[in-house]
């Protein structure tokens, strides 16, 4: 990939995350509701999602027309350039239906079915992070690094929950065998977000089942330049099964005990 592609794909990421960060912080309703459901009543789409999603795709197709396209509210091309980009409208939308902060809006560019430019934008908390594959993390103009291994039993971990009934169960019963081992857990409600505060250093770590690409690709491309390592279960990539991002030394013994606990099914 040369230096100029690189430079353009994260000049359109960062342009179409800042235009996005504005429309749903200064365009919010107040009346705001639910627009639809997907995988269950509680996991919902607002109409801003699909606003946002709207933007950030005719933005892209005017500035990168042959590209290919996935985004969470159904948006899918396959494109000619051999570039994809991969689009979370809002990630976190519970946290932004109830006016919490931790959403964020999380634009990837795929190459070959790998990230090469990530941009997460937080427009509450004020944060734009990004990171071209190979030149590093930054939040602002601050290069990331995400915090030295911490032994097992002082490390703070960041997750998530699912939205089907069966799958909260499960992962309830992961985080009851897990929390006693562990410094504690948070739970911020933005995978993307979560991330980030991996390569940022403000968890040790973060595990998460049933993501699906548009949450993790910009986020673990983050983690991955601040120099956190992300996988799945041992041997395999982040996938929907589980995802795991940690310091190297950390990163092991965490996706081993997730392993035996069983976080990659329900």
């Amino acid at each position: 990939m040369s230096d100029t592609l690189k430079a353009e794909l994260l000049a359109v990421a960062l342009e179409a995350a800042e235009r996005a960060g504005a429309l749903l912080k200064d365009g919010r309703p107040a009346d705001l509701g639910v627009a639809s459901t997907k995988t269950s009543p509680i996991d919902v789409v607002t109409e801003m999602d699909i606003a946002a999603e709207k933007l950030i795709t005719s933005f892209l197709a005017e500035r990168r027309p042959r590209d290919g396209l996935l985004g969470e509210e159904g948006t899918s091309s396959e494109g000619t350039s051999g570039v994809r980009w991969v689009i979370d409208p809002v990630d976190g939308t519970v946290n932004y239906l109830y006016g919490l902060p931790a959403w964020a809006v999380s634009i990837a560019a795929e190459i070959d079915g790998e990230a090469v430019v990530g941009v997460v934008t937080a427009p509450v908390r004020g944060e734009t992070y990004r990171a071209v594959r190979g030149e590093g993390a930054f939040l602002g103009d601050r290069r990331l690094r995400c915090r030295p291994a911490a032994p097992f039993a002082q490390a703070l971990l960041g997750t998530g929950f699912g939205y089907l009934t069966d799958r909260r169960a499960a992962q309830a019963e992961v985080l009851r065998a897990l929390l006693p081992e562990v410094r504690d857990i948070r739970r911020s409600g933005s995978a993307a977000i979560d991330l980030c505060d991996v390569a940022s250093g403000r968890i040790d770590a973060y595990y998460e089942r049933g993501l699906n690409p548009w949450d993790h690709a910009a986020g673990a491309l983050i983690a991955r330049e601040a120099g956190a390592l992300t996988g799945g279960r041992p041997g395999e990539p982040a996938s929907g099964e589980l995802t795991v991002a940690a310091p190297p030394g950390l990163f092991e013994p965490l996706q081993e005990r997730l392993e035996a606990l069983g976080a990659w099914h329900d």
